[in-house]
């Protein structure tokens, strides 16, 4: 449970509850030595005034004038707790026969009520006087009002200073991770067409930092291991191109001898096929090579692309009347982007040809480019065969074929989307795909508009 909390959060609440327990036992620490302070203020007054007592005048008066104005009492009680004398003369006795037996023998503080509630508790100080026994006592009504305020004042100020606490445990907390968040969203931005960018190094020496340069060195170890395999794939299929051409040639001339066998017609007819959809697949992976190389960028300009889809449907409407399937476009006119047109029709040709292959004879395959807001939303959608939803997530990469004897069939390598996905890509285009097994496909393809260019325009 606790592992599905941020950790943000999981500092703070552990700031919160380390803080709670602090101030729990600083409010009780506080609470009990304010207790301890104004009893002993009490005590001490009592002593002080037990002593002036005793050194006054049988005939004297208990109590001064500052004692009574404090509301302290006092009275003399002789053997069998007779009352000698009392300030006030209404006081009943204070102490009972049992404290008053002790005091003969020494001084005893204690508290006592002399009503229900509260706030009629008194502490008395009991001291032998000769033959009687002298008390005093002081109303704890104030000290305990005191107490009172003291102990909401921390119920109050408790929960504040928690509050306060944990929003500052939260903040520090996100200020110390800013730095990881900084470094996430750079690695989300980390792509194979970007392989050299690397992640934010924080000044400060701390793991963080050692974190973020033990990722970037990761990452240098990445690009040189994605830099080696471009550049094998870009020599092995530049290096195969013209053997495969020879090949081919040979394969042609030798086929056009009257002399051979239909046996060996028939053979070097397979291997002729098998040597051109392997110089088919050189080429892709040529063509992927310098897609992942950056050097889709290097025809760029401002184009149509309402009418290069126009136009690409038109041309590949003769493959789609030799399989009997209708191909329509339905376009937006001055779709304006930013690209290499020859590679973005060849997104257009690799969709339609799909599109195409896995359309049944009699059906249908729309190709549409329509403006939204900020980008140009080109479809092309069929009602072939579909794609099982198991597939959809792998469909773009590399050599994928839903069905590899179908594929085989058909002519294709599992390379054609592969190309699509990294044009797109080259284009800061996005492409998703929708299919339903038996109800057809849709590719969709969203590009930024052309800088200048409104969704209204």
């Amino acid at each position: 449970m606790l592992r599905t909390i941020p950790i943000r959060w999981r500092l703070a609440a552990a700031v919160g509850v380390s803080m709670a327990a602090l101030l729990v036992a600083l409010g009780a620490v506080v609470y009990f030595r304010v207790d301890g302070a104004l009893r002993g203020s009490v005590d001490e007054g009592l002593r002080a005034q037990s002593a002036e007592s005793l050194s006054h005048p049988e005939d004297g008066s208990l109590l001064d004038a500052d004692a009574q104005q404090s509301g302290m009492v006092g009275q003399v009680v002789g053997l069998g707790g007779r009352i000698v004398r009392s300030e006030p003369r209404s006081l009943p006795t204070l102490v009972s026969a049992d404290t008053l037996a002790a005091a003969r023998h020494g001084e005893v503080l204690t508290t006592i009520s002399l009503g229900p509630g509260e706030h009629n508790r008194w502490r008395v100080l009991a001291a032998p006087d000769g033959e009687h026994v002298l008390v005093v006592a002081r109303p704890l009504r104030q000290t305990e009002e005191t107490l009172s305020h003291v102990f909401r004042g921390l119920i109050v100020a408790g929960p504040v200073g928690l509050l306060l606490a944990t929003l500052g445990g939260y903040l520090l907390a996100a200020a110390a991770l800013r730095p990881v968040e900084s470094m996430r969203r750079r690695a989300s931005a980390i792509s194979a067409t970007t392989p050299g960018a690397r992640l934010p190094v924080p000044p400060s020496r701390d793991e963080i930092r050692d974190l973020a340069l033990t990722l970037n060195e990761m990452l240098a170890r990445l690009e040189a291991a994605l830099e080696h395999e471009r550049r094998f794939v870009a020599d092995a299929s530049h290096e195969l191109r013209t053997p495969l051409t020879v090949m081919r040639g040979e394969l042609e001339s030798l086929a056009q001898d009257r002399g051979l066998t239909r046996e060996t017609r028939e053979t070097l007819g397979s291997v002729l096929e098998e040597v051109e959809r392997l110089a088919e697949i050189v080429e892709s992976l040529f063509a992927l090579s310098r897609l992942d190389a950056g050097e889709a960028s290097t025809e760029w300009r401002r184009f149509d692309l309402a009418e290069l889809a126009a136009t690409t449907a038109e041309q590949m409407s003769l493959l789609a009347t030799d399989k009997n399937v209708n191909v329509a476009c339905d376009s937006t006119a001055g779709v304006m982007v930013e690209g290499d047109p020859a590679r973005l029709k060849q997104v257009i040709v690799n969709l339609l040809d799909n599109a195409i292959k896995y359309t049944p004879a009699g059906g249908r395959v729309r190709l549409s480019v329509q403006r939204e807001p900020g980008y140009a939303v080109l479809e092309v959608t069929d009602d072939g065969i579909g794609i099982p939803a198991e597939a959809l997530p792998h469909v773009f990469k590399r050599f994928f074929r839903v069905d590899g004897s179908r594929s085989r069939e058909q002519g294709g390598a599992g390379l054609g989307l592969a190309i699509v996905k990294s044009i797109c890509s080259a284009h800061g285009a996005d492409i998703e795909v929708i299919s339903t097994v038996g109800r057809g496909s849709t590719f969709r393809l969203r590009q930024p508009l052309a800088v200048g260019v409104s969704a209204r325009s």
